[in-house]
């Protein structure tokens, strides 16, 4: 029961990470019907970004501010950064092509993936980083119940991710911002007869989309504690995964997908084999789309006339 519970924590840990990611899957495809394949990257980039804050205030071993101040400027310059990335990202990459067929800015995302890591690669060379995360965060902290151990990074991934998840809901559902998102992403041409800036939305939904990417950057630093310049696709794959069993579009569904993806992962290297982890995440994508193509919480396709 032990290793049961040690396993779900590991899987929500994961999931909330995956959920993260998938998020913002679902928000561009939402507006833009776009699949954003450089997303993967946006997070690696997110990561790099809260690293050298680590070590631009002093490093793991030594830091110049309070623990707690040097987290929060971690994360709130990934997300900063990211947003800013994902906004130039759209402005050079996508909307040049965004009246093109739509193979034209998938091969346009998949070139950005490339050239991001890549650009990390000749930047910071391919030396791993290690956010060495025991050195401010005693191993002994956090707490127990029973056998199962939780450590704080893991509260604090779980916790934030659930804050980020419920701050976006809102913006989403109670903002300007996202009654204009949703209206874009029901009728672009509608949205622009009723008044709505169409590139603003784009860009904000960009905006908001990255800066997530980059605090599950940062999270997976600060819980896995190696980050490098490939970590971007596999990642981003399992996000793209999680967007889709979900419902890709639906963002309940982005959240249910990634938590599911993230538990598959965490009982399957528990239970059976760490190297069946990506086997079983990707044959749970196929099954549901046997079931359900339009995933989860997926609504069906309304045909205009």
């Amino acid at each position: 029961m032990e290793f049961f519970g040690q396993q779900l924590v590991n899987g929500l840990t994961l999931g909330s990470v995956y959920a993260l990611i998938a998020l913002g899957y679902t928000l561009i495809y939402g507006v833009l019907q776009l699949l954003n394949f450089a997303h993967g990257d946006v997070y690696m980039v997110g990561a790099f970004i809260g690293f050298f804050v680590m070590i631009g205030l002093g490093g793991p071993a030594a830091p110049i501010v309070p623990v707690w101040l040097m987290i929060m400027a971690m994360f709130l310059a990934a997300m900063l950064g990211s947003g800013i990335l994902g906004v130039l990202i759209e402005q050079f990459a996508y909307r040049p092509l965004r009246n093109s067929p739509r193979i034209a800015p998938l091969i346009s995302a998949l070139g950005v993936s490339l050239f991001l890591q890549n650009a990390v690669l000749l930047l910071f060379g391919p030396r791993i980083r290690d956010y060495a995360t025991t050195e401010y965060i005693p191993i002994g902290s956090g707490f127990s119940i029973g056998a199962i151990r939780i450590d704080p990074m893991r509260i604090l991934v779980v916790v934030l991710s659930v804050i980020l998840m419920l701050v976006l809901v809102r913006l989403v559902n109670r903002t300007r911002f996202g009654r204009g998102m949703r209206a874009v992403a029901f009728d672009r041409e509608a949205a622009v007869m009723m008044g709505i800036d169409v590139n603003r939305v784009v860009v904000l939904t960009f905006f908001c989309a990255s800066a997530l990417a980059g605090a599950a950057g940062v999270m997976v630093g600060l819980v896995f504690f190696n980050v490098s310049n490939f970590m971007g696709f596999l990642a981003g794959l399992k996000g793209f995964t999680a967007a889709v069993v979900g419902g890709i579009g639906s963002v309940g569904g982005a959240m249910v997908g990634g938590l599911l993806i993230g538990l598959l992962e965490a009982f399957a290297t528990g239970y059976l084999s760490a190297n069946l982890a990506n086997l079983i995440s990707f044959v749970a994508l196929i099954a549901v789309m046997l079931v359900k193509p339009r995933g989860l919480l997926g609504r069906s396709a309304i045909v205009k006339v």
